[in-house]
């Protein structure tokens, strides 16, 4: 009997997943150690350290990924006030992921000038979609482009 080998090639034609950035990556390691914290109250070095030791740590952008853990927790209060003013319910009613979620997209906002508002939007949705539930997402994109008139007034009033 002749076996034929297992074809290893992508079928022509097939779509490959996109290669994620470091960046990217450290969002999404973010969006996991802020839940933890969001649950637990954990101290956010611990958090740090467990992240350390995770598979793919070394593929993070480690200095945003250690900015938008240490910033989200120490600024969560002033974070929680700005989102307070667009979302639905107090933030403490929010699910974990998308609170966390929404965190990193207030401190985006209002930190990280380098990245564009509709860039630190889409990021956050695109989170959404990964981690959260199955409308998060809209949720998400609403509330951090209502925040993003608060935060970043002159670079939204020129977009639009």
């Amino acid at each position: 009997m002749n076996a034929t080998p297992a074809k290893t090639a992508a079928r022509p034609g097939a779509k490959r997943a996109p290669v994620k950035s470091a960046r990217r990556r450290s969002r999404e390691a973010a969006v996991q150690g802020l839940y933890q914290w969001l649950l637990t109250g954990e101290d956010i070095g611990a958090i740090m350290a467990l992240g350390r030791e995770q598979e793919g740590y070394a593929k993070l952008d480690v200095k945003h990924y250690d900015a938008l853990l240490t910033g989200c927790v120490n600024e969560a209060a002033d974070l929680d006030a700005i989102l307070s003013r667009h979302v639905d319910r107090k933030t403490t009613e929010l699910s974990p992921i998308e609170h966390a979620i929404l965190l990193i997209g207030a401190y985006e906002l209002k930190h990280c000038i380098d990245i564009p508002y509709k860039v630190a939007i889409n990021e956050a949705v695109e989170l959404a979609k990964s981690f959260g539930g199955t409308d998060g997402h809209k949720y998400v994109n609403g509330v951090l482009d209502r925040a993003a008139v608060d935060l970043r007034p002159l670079e939204v009033s020129a977009r639009r």
